[in-house]
C-alpha cells in the first residue's frame, strides 16, 4: 500500500502535550497485516504516559503513537500470512513476543524478556487510521461482537486473568476496589464465573 494518504495519528510528545498529526500508512512485512483501525480503547497507562511520561523503566524520550486495544478490519496482507485475509474483522494481542525464549515455549509468552508491546517505548501504538501488526497476535472477531464490542477485548483479558488468579468460582464473594472500566469488567467477569455477591467500591 502507498505510504500516502490519510493516517491521521495520536501522538504523545511529552508530558501533558499531544498532537493529532498524519504519518505514513506503514508498509507491511511479508508476516504482518494492516489493519484499517476502527475503535480503540484509551487505557490508564495511555493516561499516565500522558501525565507522567513515563511507566517504571519505559520513559517517552520522543514522540510515540498512543493506544493499544484496537479492533479494525484488515486491509492488506503479509505474502506469508494464511490465517488472515482483506475484510476480516480483528482484534490485536498488543505484546509482541519473541515465541523462542522459554516462557514463550511454555505458554507464558506474556513474560517475554523481549517483548515488544504496543504504545510502550519506544514502540508506537495503534491510535492510528492505520496499523501493522504481525498476523499471528491477531485473532478474528466472532460475526455476533461489533468492533466497539471487541475493542474491549484486551481489558476483558486482564479481567479474566484477575478473577482466575484469585479463584473465582461458583459461590464465591467478591470485592472489587475500584469502579473505573476494569473494575466493571472484572464485574462481569466475575458474575459469569459463578459469584454469587460481588461488590464494587470506588471513589
Amino acid at each position: 500500500m502507498s505510504t500516502s494518504g490519510d493516517n491521521l495519528s495520536l501522538v504523545l510528545n511529552k508530558i501533558d502535550d499531544l498532537t493529532l498529526e498524519q504519518r505514513p500508512i506503514p508498509d507491511i512485512a511479508n508476516d504482518e497485516v494492516l489493519i484499517g483501525v476502527q475503535y480503540v480503547g484509551i487505557c490508564g497507562s495511555d493516561v499516565h504516559y500522558w501525565k507522567h511520561g513515563r511507566i517504571s523503566n519505559f520513559v517517552v524520550n520522543s514522540p510515540m503513537v498512543m493506544g493499544h486495544e484496537p479492533s479494525g478490519i484488515i486491509k492488506e496482507v503479509g505474502k506469508n500470512v494464511k490465517n488472515l485475509k482483506p475484510g476480516d474483522r480483528v482484534v490485536i494481542e498488543p505484546g509482541i513476543s519473541c515465541l523462542q525464549c522459554e516462557n514463550c515455549k511454555e505458554g507464558s509468552y506474556n513474560m517475554c524478556p523481549e517483548m515488544a508491546f504496543c504504545a510502550t517505548p519506544p514502540v508506537n501504538g495503534s491510535l492510528c487510521r492505520y496499523y501493522a501488526h504481525k498476523a499471528s497476535f491477531c485473532h478474528k472477531i466472532p460475526d455476533n461482537v461489533s468492533l466497539e464490542e471487541a475493542a474491549l477485548t484486551e481489558p476483558l483479558a486482564v479481567a479474566v486473568h484477575a478473577c482466575t488468579r484469585g479463584g473465582v468460582s461458583i459461590g464465591k464473594t467478591v470485592l472489587i476496589t475500584g469502579a473505573g472500566p476494569i473494575g466493571l469488567v472484572n464485574l462481569l467477569t466475575a458474575k459469569a464465573m459463578g459469584a454469587a455477591k460481588v461488590c464494587i467500591v470506588g471513589v
